[in-house]
């Protein structure tokens, strides 16, 4: 990843330049600081060795996105320009394959991925599949809850970012 988009959109407003997304539909996982902080401060406390922590972060598309980013930033009218999908970029994030969800207790925050303890004796597979992982799901920003522009708006609103942003945005130049 190259990181979080958002900085870039929240640059080109203040810049006056068009937002420039790829794909109005291309959703990602929302995911603060604290959230952060909290995933690593759980799986510290709860976690055993091999385990992998992974917290049901919300996602959104990058429409919904732009539109609660304008809304903050008081910038309704702002430019957009879709540029389309770049090389290597995908439609959606992956958290969690198929495989791993056979594998991992779900709590109602997070999903807990156990060690593969499987013997690497591969022969016992060639007659015989791991029927789970056929009617398993992976966990990706399409079927994740997305956020809608309201409760994006809140989430950006919270960050402390913002806070900073908006005060340079209010004494900046006109």
């Amino acid at each position: 990843s190259r990181g979080s988009v958002i900085p870039l959109f929240t640059k080109q407003i203040l810049d006056n330049q068009p937002i420039t997304i790829t794909d109005p539909n291309m959703t990602r996982f929302m995911m603060s600081l604290d959230d952060a902080v909290d995933l690593v401060l759980h799986a510290f406390k709860q976690g055993k060795p091999g385990e992998i922590f992974v917290q049901k972060s919300p996602a959104t598309n990058l429409k919904t996105l732009v539109q609660a980013l304008k809304k903050l930033m008081n910038t309704p009218n702002h430019t957009i320009n879709v540029i389309g999908t770049r090389h290597g970029e995908k439609l959606f994030e992956v958290l969690l394959s198929r495989e791993e969800m056979v594998r991992a207790k779900e709590t109602k925050d997070y999903f807990c991925i156990l060690p593969d303890t499987r013997d690497l004796n591969y022969k016992k597979f060639i007659d015989k599949g791991e029927k789970k992982i056929s009617k398993s799901f992976e966990f990706n920003s399409h079927n994740a809850y997305n956020l809608d522009v309201k409760k994006m708006y809140h989430l950006l609103k919270k960050q402390n970012f913002f806070n900073n942003i908006k005060s340079v945005h209010n004494n900046k130049p006109k």
